[in-house]
């Protein structure tokens, strides 16, 4: 077995070792979907050396020719597709159906053209170093957009392989590719550009296959940390990001505000409306929290009918006015459900505070607000607005009251 053969039966090998894997990890993970794009670009690459190899060995080399030109240039297709997908954006039909369309017309206007001219060499590889762009200008916006190294290494190497792509018909014209399809395949030029596009394949499926399990461990970790009822963060999410958010704010010498917040006679609503509404409460005042938290907040569920939020440079009369603007919101929740209160502690973190007395002390707070009467939050911060806010503040009802406390929790804020 000579060179350039071994060399097409390795990436062959190499190509289905790919495509099974990615298709593995498809089946396993079907939100995965770039996994089936990628698993596909392997499939399609596997069949373009044994056309070649076909095109030595066999009779037909016009059919194998038309072959290993057209599965190559689906591959390619495919892999930008893949990258694509991988980067969460829209497909881009129109280029992709206007770059196999410009495929298809130059192999044919070139199709008994002479070899080893360098216009006819650059003909030939157009498509695959457009192609081979548009998937490095894809993977560089993610990499912009994300911040992550594999998606820059990726935009790298996509890179050098559009260089490879340029630099091949320079190659083929200098060095010769053969003066017919099967002189190319026993060539020299066939060994190094095989081999080094198996290099490439390997570079890429690798780097590609990391970026899918990376992905597959975000999303495990993001699915153990999440509430699957309200969507919101469940205990585990909380206590992890908690601790961030305030060792971060120990470090900038900023403050932080917890609010914790218990449904009252929530039971009352499961036994009189059922679970299922009690379900839709529990959703809807998650969507309540949510919307009136600042977007840097932590929103989390941590038990039944137990909510918390973490405010960073917040003070406690931020974290007050905010937990008002909340109570205000529940006549809110929906035409359907029925109307609830709720009751709630707030605490500030302090210098000699750890995670667990920060907490503690906003649940004692819930607990005294619910021992009071319920349907309040404690402690009020003094002073307020003066007596005469304050007790605007207790009777949440009005419009003219929900304006002052937005106005007033705007400005608590960092």
């Amino acid at each position: 077995m000579d060179g350039a053969v071994y060399a097409i039966v390795v990436n062959v090998c190499v190509a289905l070792l790919f495509a099974t894997t990615f298709a593995v990890v498809r089946v396993s993970y079907p939100q995965q979907h770039a996994a089936t794009w990628f698993s596909a670009v392997y499939v399609l690459g596997m069949l373009t050396p044994l056309s070649e190899l076909a095109v030595r060995f066999l009779d037909h080399t016009a059919l194998f020719l038309a072959t290993s030109y057209g599965t190559f240039l689906l591959s390619m297709l495919t892999f930008l597709m893949g990258v694509t997908s991988l980067a969460g954006r829209e497909q881009p039909r129109k280029i992709l159906i206007g770059l196999l369309l410009a495929g298809i017309i130059g192999r044919a206007a070139i199709w008994n053209g002479p070899r080893n001219e360098l216009w006819y060499e650059l003909v030939y590889q157009a498509p695959f170093i457009a192609i081979s762009a548009c998937s490095a200008a894809t993977a560089i916006a993610a990499a912009r957009r994300t911040r992550s190294l594999m998606w820059l290494a990726l935009a790298i190497l996509l890179g050098v392989m559009t260089a490879y792509f340029v630099a091949e018909p320079f190659f083929a014209a200098a060095f010769g590719s053969g003066v017919s399809a099967k002189v190319y395949a026993a060539s020299p030029y066939a060994l190094f550009s095989q081999a080094l596009g198996g290099i490439l394949i390997v570079m890429a499926g690798l780097l590609i296959l990391l970026m899918l399990v990376q992905s597959v461990l975000s999303s495990s970790i993001r699915d153990s940390e999440t509430d699957a009822l309200t969507g919101i963060a469940n205990r585990r999410g909380f206590d992890r990001h908690a601790h961030r958010i305030i060792d971060a704010a120990r470090l900038a010498g900023q403050p932080v505000a917890v609010l914790l917040f218990d449904l009252d006679h929530f039971k009352r609503v499961n036994d009189g409306y059922g679970h299922a509404t009690g379900d839709a409460v529990l959703r809807a005042f998650a969507g309540v929290l949510t919307s009136n938290a600042p977007p840097t907040s932590l929103v989390a569920r941590i038990g039944g009918e137990e909510f918390i939020v973490v405010l960073e440079r917040t003070t406690l009369r931020g974290a007050w006015l905010t937990a008002q603007a909340i109570r205000a919101d529940l006549p809110h929740l929906g035409a359907h459900l029925p109307t609830i209160t709720v009751s709630g502690g707030i605490a500030e973190l302090k210098p000699a505070d750890t995670f667990e007395t920060l907490l503690a002390r906003a649940d004692a707070r819930a607990y005294h607000a619910k021992e009071t009467g319920r349907n309040r939050i404690c402690p009020m911060p003094e002073p307020l607005l003066g007596e005469e806010g304050v007790q605007a503040l207790h009777n949440l009802q009005t419009p003219s009251n929900l304006s002052l406390i937005t106005q007033h929790r705007a400005a608590d804020h960092g």
